[in-house]
């Protein structure tokens, strides 16, 4: 297996009036650099739409995962889904985008908009071989995957948005293409340039869509290690042993609470600067030891990265406020959200007197549930996680 990793995300804006999505995202992981992603379109919008979708992906997904040929997968569509008995058209439509060993892509399109590819920083034109499974037209490419390539797929609520306002016909799948041209170019994640993409879908709506629209992105891009460490070890003898391994890890390094930097400082012979300057009165300042390339405090800032954690794997609303920032959590939600691939995490288990006061919220006495509350929201995210207890 290359060096190559997949950053996924995707976002969903509801048709006007509808509590439920009518498109839905369902993404396999099956190990070893091999990733299933599915984009369904349920006929129509809401509940039943909602359903459609949600079981068109999901028995994709499931049946891809386990290598079956996709001509079973559409044929089981086929079988369990029901058709529109009023317009008698296809009950869902697709995407999926088959992740080989980090290598290959396979596209397999039903219907939906096809899937846009941006690669050094242009549209490139992907050849697509028609197939006919069960009276439907199935479009596939096989794509052998280059680092910094894009894979931008919709469902159809994309392109026709502006219809009869922006623009007479929508938003052309070559006008999106040119637009993510220009912002794939800023090294943003898959998440933030699918925000960035239905921000635009729902501006070019007038802020009420006239369908459901969805759009996942894929990025390829090379495997980056980080390291965080928080908290002393719960045997003081255990200090060099945990220091030791955690300085000796490939790639950046971050430690996170005011004994464990001083423990840190001591083990590699360098003062520990604090900084004075607030960049904000909820976070505690930074500070820095020369060879730790950031010093923050612990469960304060921690909490906050998990808060920005849980939002950016959902809405993404608070994009604006760490993506900017330079107070501890903001950096921190950055390298680890943004710029990380495999994170280890070196927590130890001292029990800081300071955080068992009754008074203080559930969150601030239990470091433990911090630190499995951000590794499961950074999982979401894509990221390989490895935790190491002392």
């Amino acid at each position: 297996m290359n060096d190559l990793c997949a950053d996924i995300g995707y976002k969903s804006i509801n048709h006007v009036g509808e509590q439920l999505c009518g498109d839905h995202v369902d993404i396999v992981d099956q190990g070893d650099g091999s990733t299933v992603i599915v984009l369904a379109d349920g006929l129509g919008s809401g509940v039943k739409a909602s359903i459609l979708s949600t079981l068109t992906s999901k028995i994709i997904s499931t049946m891809l995962a386990a290598d079956l040929p996709i001509e079973e997968c559409v044929a089981a569509i086929a079988a369990t889904l029901p058709v529109c008995s009023v317009r008698g058209v296809a009950y869902s439509t697709f995407t999926i985008i088959h992740l080989l060993n980090n290598e290959t892509a396979e596209l397999i399109q039903y219907d939906n908009p096809h899937v846009i590819l941006i690669r050094d920083e242009k549209n490139y034109d992907y050849p697509r071989t028609e197939m006919n499974i069960g009276g439907k037209k199935i479009f596939k490419s096989v794509i052998k995957l280059q680092e910094n390539d894009l894979f931008i797929a919709m469902s159809d609520g994309c392109p026709h948005a502006g219809i009869g306002m922006s623009y007479n016909f929508g938003w052309k799948r070559e006008d999106i293409a040119a637009f993510m041209e220009t912002v794939s170019v800023a090294g943003y994640t898959a998440k933030t340039l699918s925000t960035i993409l239905i921000d635009e879908v729902n501006k070019l709506y007038g802020g009420k869509p006239g369908d459901d629209a969805t759009a996942c992105i894929v990025r390829i891009r090379k495997r980056v290690p980080m390291n965080l460490l928080f908290g002393p070890p719960s045997n003081r003898d255990d200090c060099d042993r945990m220091m030791n391994l955690f300085f000796s890890k490939e790639g950046k390094h971050i430690v996170c609470g005011g004994t464990t930097s001083s423990i840190a400082a001591k083990y590699l012979g360098k003062p520990l600067k604090a900084t004075l300057s607030f960049e904000r009165s909820d976070i505690p300042p930074i500070a820095e030891i020369e060879g730790v390339d950031l010093v923050t405090e612990g469960v304060i800032t921690i909490n906050r990265v998990v808060e920005y954690a849980k939002d950016y794997i959902e809405a993404n609303t608070e994009y604006a406020e760490w993506s900017m920032k330079r107070d501890g959590a903001s950096l921190i939600a950055r390298l680890l959200f943004e710029e990380a691939t495999d994170i280890t995490f070196f927590v130890g288990r001292a029990v800081n007197p300071a955080h068992q006061n009754p008074d203080l919220p559930i969150n601030f006495n239990i470091k433990m549930n911090l630190v499995s509350e951000l590794s499961d929201s950074l999982k979401k995210m894509g990221k390989h996680i490895k935790v190491s207890y002392f």
